[in-house]
């Protein structure tokens, strides 16, 4: 940080296993990949190239070169697996993140539909070579599913070899753990962190009310995904506390009780 500042939260170091924070890559050019390392390399701890854009975006091993050099670890988006895994080529997807040398990749069954035992033979087998994200949720705004169930299936991706549990929120924040409105399931989310510890779930929050919410719940180690590039250090500010929206988070309660009491008597 540039200067010191007291009450505020400590912060783990890359390489990290709490306080995770995914960076979602639409289509940057080189040029925008560049520029966004040396303002917000420093907080981002994975990449993820989201659905299919590695297919189509231009200079694909310079963009995974310059975010591998900047200690920033890319992965292909779930979908692109799940478009392999569906035309019969998943040694075919193998191969490809052998030949880029990723050793991060999303197991994920958002838009089709994978045996849940098949789904994790699948992280099992791909977590002998490489740290695998699994994704939870469907992208299907139409297809609800139990609290039960998204603890079952969390938990059983996680004892295949699931680095973390990815909780599906898409890059809308419309569907998965969030209602249409884009808030939050309450009910669903209290459900889930009883039975599976939040430091093994990465949430896609990817509207500020969204992050707000999830850092007031668990604090500034909270694992955040499906974030806009010019968000990240927004995010962190929230992370910190140095934002209206968690301001009084980490003060000291007497401090923060003083300063409420200054501002009602202010207003009166």
């Amino acid at each position: 940080m540039n200067f010191n500042l007291s009450f505020i939260p400590e912060r783990s170091s890359k390489p990290r296993n709490a306080g995770v924070t995914m960076m979602m890559d639409k289509g940057l050019s080189i040029n925008e990949v560049e520029n966004f390392i040396q303002a917000s390399g420093h907080l981002t701890d994975i990449v993820k190239f989201g659905f299919g854009t590695s297919f189509v975006t231009p200079d694909l091993e310079e963009k995974l070169k310059l975010y591998k050099e900047a200690n920033i670890r890319p992965y292909f988006g779930g979908t692109l697996f799940e478009a392999f895994y569906a035309r019969g080529m998943h040694n075919d997807y193998l191969r490809l993140l052998d030949k880029y040398d990723l050793d991060l990749a999303e197991v994920s069954d958002g838009s089709i539909i994978i045996p849940h035992e098949e789904k994790c033979e699948l992280i099992h087998n791909m977590a002998k070579d490489r740290t695998v994200l699994s994704e939870v949720g469907s992208k299907d705004s139409g297809i609800l599913i139990s609290p039960n169930k998204w603890i079952k299936m969390m938990s059983t991706e996680l004892e295949a070899g699931s680095w973390k549990v990815i909780a599906e929120g898409r890059e809308s924040g419309t569907v998965g753990v969030f209602r249409p409105n884009g808030t939050a399931h309450t009910m669903l989310i209290n459900k889930i962190i009883a039975k599976v510890k939040p430091e093994d779930i990465l949430w896609e929050a990817p509207k500020k009310n969204q992050q707000v919410w999830f850092v007031k719940l668990f604090g500034a180690e909270v694992n955040l995904g499906n974030i806009a590039h010019n968000e990240m250090i927004p995010l962190e500010c929230l992370r910190l506390g140095l934002r209206g929206d968690t301001f009084f988070e980490y003060l000291p309660e007497d401090y923060a009780t003083r300063l409420k009491q200054v501002a009602s008597e202010e207003e009166e």
